[in-house]
């Protein structure tokens, strides 16, 4: 059995890194369904990829392209389409051109 780890450390808005080639944005959307919130991924360095991007708010919008800035976000992928992990996706593509 996988075990589901509680202890994260994160900040909303900011950028950590999670391995070389990963970093993640938290949505400051807590909830039964979100735990401490979605958690955003960006993959790569330069051309980057964004892994559900979350719920449309206007902040954490704004954290991913601080998180990305003077790269080129180049795709947005969905791993599944819930309230969470999807509608950020529209204002994502209109603000960088992403596939």
């Amino acid at each position: 059995m996988i075990p589901f780890v509680k202890d994260i450390t994160f900040e909303y808005g900011a950028c950590d890194q999670v391995s070389p080639l990963i970093r993640r944005v938290v949505a400051n959307n807590p909830g039964p369904f979100t735990f401490l919130g979605t958690g955003t991924y960006i993959i790569g360095k330069g051309q980057v990829a964004v892994i559900d991007p979350g719920p449309d708010l206007d902040d954490h919008l704004e954290a991913i392209l601080a998180a990305t800035k003077g790269e080129t976000i180049t795709d947005i992928l969905i791993t599944h389409h819930h309230a969470d992990h999807s509608p950020l996706a529209g204002p994502l593509k209109a603000r960088t051109g992403a596939r």
